[in-house]
């Protein structure tokens, strides 16, 4: 069987192949085991899947692979985790800053990278977005305030306002309520990138790259709510031919 024959649906569509990075952790828990897994919190896969996509995890990997990777895939989302490492955009840590995941953040910005200049549709969730801004030269706050939930393991909620005339503003043009839980975000915008959302304390909640290519950070976690059309946008775009405006 091929590749493009297991992706095909009854129907005979094809269901875009949405490739999902994930964390690496040196001990994991389930059943009798405890093991170092690559693991991803079930919203993602479900949120590709409902969003009519094949989700494929993506564990950290040799950054010289990314680019092979990207090439098998219709569509990339970096998912949210932990902090950045400051020294990816040039700062000292924050006291509040947690420890580095530096295997995930070479992987995660190779595999940013490969989309980019493959013009294959990407979407940075949470961190993802905060990755998407410093691949390309900008910074980010170490801590803000007001966008986590005082419960530990848990989501908050804050609305989010739409910027006028953005990808992001024409697929959700109200104000709409998400679920968060951050303590960094964007600061110096990186080259190309402009703001699609923000919230009411002015924090950048969205941002993209304007033109054909389709790329879009979120702050927020839409993996954690019901509403899909950030993701569905993302998959018709990985399997509409052009959609991610790829040579």
């Amino acid at each position: 069987m091929t590749n493009d024959e297991w992706r095909t649906t009854e129907a005979g569509s094809m269901k875009p192949l949405i490739g999902v990075s994930t964390y690496l952790e040196e001990s994991a828990a389930w059943g009798v085991w405890n093991l170092p897994a690559a693991l991803l919190p079930a919203g993602y896969p479900r949120l590709v899947q409902r969003a009519g996509g094949l989700a494929a995890m993506l564990p950290p990997d040799d950054p010289s692979a990314a680019a092979r990777m990207v090439a098998r895939l219709d569509g990339v989302v970096i998912a949210g985790g932990p902090d950045v490492e400051p020294v990816r955009y040039g700062a000292e840590p924050d006291p509040r800053t947690g420890p580095p995941a530096r295997e995930r953040d070479a992987w995660e910005l190779a595999l940013i990278e490969a989309a980019l200049a493959s013009g294959t549709p990407l979407l940075g969730i949470c961190r993802g977005m905060q990755l998407l801004n410093v691949a390309l030269g900008g910074t980010l706050r170490q801590h803000v305030d007001g966008h986590t939930s005082p419960v530990a393991g848990a989501f908050g909620e804050h609305p989010v306002t739409p910027v006028a005339g953005t990808r992001y503003g024409a697929l959700v043009p109200e104000e709409f309520v998400v679920p968060a839980h951050h303590h960094q975000t964007v600061d110096r915008l990186g080259e190309g990138l402009t703001v699609s959302a923000v919230a009411a304390d002015g924090t950048v909640e969205a941002v993209e790259l304007p033109g054909p290519r389709w790329v879009l950070g979120v702050q927020w976690h839409p993996e954690m709510a019901e509403d899909t059309r950030v993701m569905t946008a993302l998959v018709e775009a990985a399997g509409t031919p052009g959609g991610g405006s790829r040579p």
